[in-house]
């Protein structure tokens, strides 16, 4: 994912994982991703799990009022609270305005 045109908000969403249940969790947090992407103000994801089950999530927005809009969605609120009752030991989040931003892809390798 390219990054946003500057200025924009990033919510990090740091979290570690319980055992429970984890095919419910990938189709919840698919879910959630689809659903996100299409709420006003949402400009995409970017996320990673390590194998203990660590996780880092970032969402990039417009405004922070797209984000109290999607933390308020019915169906995201559904997912939080089950996130506390079964998925999450542990999360923090925390929500930031993006000044700059910068981007590198390496060229692609040629093959010998």
């Amino acid at each position: 994912m390219k990054l946003p045109q500057t200025p924009y908000w990033a919510v990090i969403f740091s979290n570690q994982r319980t055992s429970v249940d984890p095919k419910g969790y990938a189709a919840m947090a698919a879910r959630m991703v689809e659903l996100a992407c299409q709420q006003p103000g949402c400009l995409g994801f970017k996320s990673a799990r390590d194998a203990e089950g660590f996780g880092i999530t970032v969402s990039y927005w417009e405004s922070l009022e797209s984000i109290q809009g999607w933390r308020d969605h019915p169906e995201h609120k559904a997912a939080q609270a089950l996130g506390r009752e079964q998925w999450y030991a542990d999360y923090s989040l925390q929500i930031s305005r993006v000044e700059r931003a910068y981007d590198f892809q390496a060229a692609p390798q040629k093959n010998p």
